[in-house]
């Protein structure tokens, strides 16, 4: 018989209360239970002593007698001192997924298009206004800046 030890749910809808218990690996989830070791309220705050309840001796037997317990109880007796548990790496946990990528690269290669279309845009600009001749009215703007130029000085 495969024995786990695990969390069986009780309270309320939105007002979650837990049980640690040890009970047969195919049993379901709230089912049928060999022994209740402990209690787990996540209500509570973080750093209350009633918010995680274990009974580290009776955690120690099952241990012994070869119950595995689950990913968050193995973290709960962890934080007890009953049973060391090994730290987890997951380098790519924050990497983006395929589609992420591919959408991030499409954004790229729309501002670059779009940076390039600019500065086309401004070239054009300049060369155009190079080539432009001199009207009237830029040769009297011209001549009034270079008056007003040396009587500043």
């Amino acid at each position: 018989m495969a024995l786990s030890i695990r969390l069986s749910r009780g309270g309320s809808k939105k007002r979650p209360y837990y049980r640690i218990v040890v009970a047969d690996a195919r049993s379901p989830r709230d089912g049928r239970f060999i022994e209740k070791i402990g209690t787990y309220n996540p209500l509570l705050a973080k750093d209350s002593p009633e918010r995680v309840k274990l009974d580290g001796d009776r955690a120690k037997h099952w241990l012994g007698v070869g119950a595995q317990p689950t990913d968050r109880v193995a973290r709960f007796l962890d934080a007890a001192g009953v049973r060391e548990r090994a730290a987890r790496n997951n380098p790519n946990k924050g990497e983006p997924g395929e589609k992420a990528k591919e959408r991030a690269e499409e954004r790229a290669e729309k501002l670059k298009a779009a940076q390039e279309a600019e500065a086309e845009a401004v070239v054009a600009a300049e060369v155009e206004a190079a080539t432009e001749e001199p009207t009237a009215e830029a040769e009297q703007v011209a001549e009034a800046t270079a008056e007003e130029t040396p009587a500043a000085e």
